[in-house]
């Protein structure tokens, strides 16, 4: 789309901004070049005037809607649109109706359903046979994640698509195009303009709806004045749905990448969306135990110190010792030597099923147990020259398996050693253990 209004129908004042400004062409959504640009996959189901049932995945304010209704437009389709939020089965039945009549005239459909998502498992199925055999064109709008929230059949019956939330480009594209509308500057400094901006958080719609806001006050309008004008958009979290988990997935890589900055970025921003910090707390205990481990076996105390100190202070004071232990994690060497070690331990403990373990590491609580030799043969370590007998635990009838594997990082360094040396030992030693030991 270009800086100029030339692009729009008759324009209507009472109408907002958002609708004054929608584009006429494909061409002329911002942002979306990946999927819309002629060469891009819906660019060439345009061409070829073929288009496929679709979900559209993206943030709020990134143009679904009109991408809908300008695929309608350039394919000859009918355009119906019906939302999730307010529609039933009575609704899609009608849609479904009509779109057959449609069709029986040689005229498509595209159905445009928002917010798909809030549809539930029997509306959805609804939709299949309709889509497979060609009476509606689907395009769903879904701002979370397709994979959680449609059923299997649907989505093996659409593509998707995922949408980008606006770059500040686009928005300052926007901000052209809306003072080409009005014929006039907005009354900001450069550095509001910038403020504005960032304030949409990528979201085109909630951009133009502040643009009408500030359009009529005088100039000049700085930063503090636009705050005080204008109210920033809230920030894109939502705690049980999608982004909760990318944002914990985000904090936890970036603590195992040992990046500390963008570890507190994450945090904060979890944080500022409303997470619980006692979920952020649980998750960086885990991370103590999963990814640090014996590399660095204060990582652990650190974390549940850091979960105590805010159980006991609370917010905004017990976020602090949150970000502390963030920071300790992020900074740690790291060693996932604990985890696949018990997990292979955990695979072979299910493989090998209930081997007893070798009777000389058995208490003889009662003279028959020990006449059937439980703990015959077993060496006190600590009362051998070395502290190490060397002797076998593993069950018999079971080789010997090494699980844990420690890196040569942070404490593991130590470790590693002490453990060749006592496998050095264990295999330079040719005789079993000692017969005459009592159990102990």
């Amino acid at each position: 789309m270009s800086d100029t209004p030339s692009l729009f129908e008759v324009d209507d004042a009472s109408r907002p901004l958002a609708d004054r400004l929608r584009p006429r062409a494909l061409q002329d959504v911002l942002g979306q070049d990946h999927l819309l640009a002629a060469e891009a996959p819906i660019g060439r189901m345009v061409d070829a005037q073929r288009l496929v049932s679709m979900v559209l995945w993206g943030p709020p304010g990134c143009g679904k809607t009109t991408i809908a209704r300008l695929l309608a437009e350039q394919t000859n389709l009918a355009f119906e649109q019906l939302s999730a939020t307010f529609s039933g089965v009575a609704d899609l039945r009608k849609v479904f109706e009509l779109a057959q009549r449609r069709r029986e005239i040689g005229q498509g459909t595209l159905l445009f359903v928002d917010e798909i998502h809030r549809f539930n498992r029997a509306q959805q199925d609804s939709f299949l046979p309709y889509v497979e055999d060609g009476t509606v064109i689907l395009v769903g709008a879904t701002t979370e994640n397709p994979s959680f929230e449609l059923n299997g059949a649907l989505l093996s019956r659409c593509q998707v698509f995922v949408l980008r939330r606006l770059d500040d480009a686009a928005l300052r594209t926007l901000i052209t195009r809306a003072e080409a509308l009005f014929g006039w500057p907005l009354p900001l400094t450069d550095e509001a303009r910038e403020a504005l901006t960032a304030m949409a958080d990528g979201d085109g719609r909630y951009l133009l709806n502040m643009i009408e806001q500030v359009q009529g006050l005088p100039a000049p309008v700085d930063s503090a004045a636009l705050a005080a004008a204008v109210q920033k958009r809230a920030p894109l979290y939502d705690k049980s749905q999608e982004g909760h988990y990318n944002l914990i997935s985000a904090l936890h890589k970036s603590m195992r990448g040992s990046d500390p900055d963008a570890a507190l970025y994450w945090l904060a921003r979890m944080l500022d969306g409303g997470e619980d910090p006692l979920f952020i707390a649980r998750r960086i205990t885990r991370f103590a135990t999963e990814d640090i481990g014996m590399a660095d076996p204060n990582a652990v105390h650190q974390a549940l110190a850091a979960w105590d100190v805010y159980e006991r202070l609370g917010s905004p004071e017990g976020e602090l010792a949150i970000a502390q232990a963030v920071i300790y994690l992020a900074t740690a060497p790291k060693s996932i030597g604990v985890y696949r070690g018990f997990s292979k331990a955990l695979a072979a403990a299910k493989r090998t099923g209930s081997l007893m373990p070798p009777a000389h590491i058995l208490n003889a609580s009662t003279r028959l147990m020990k006449d059937l030799g439980y703990g015959k043969g077993y060496v006190y370590d600590p009362d051998t020259e070395t502290g190490f007998s060397g002797a076998n635990y593993f069950p018999d009838g079971l080789r010997r398996e090494t699980y844990y594997e420690p890196t040569t990082l942070g404490y593991e360094r130590a470790i590693s050693e002490r453990l060749r040396h006592w496998a050095a030992l264990r295999d330079s030693s040719t005789s079993g253990p000692t017969p005459e030991a009592d159990a102990i």
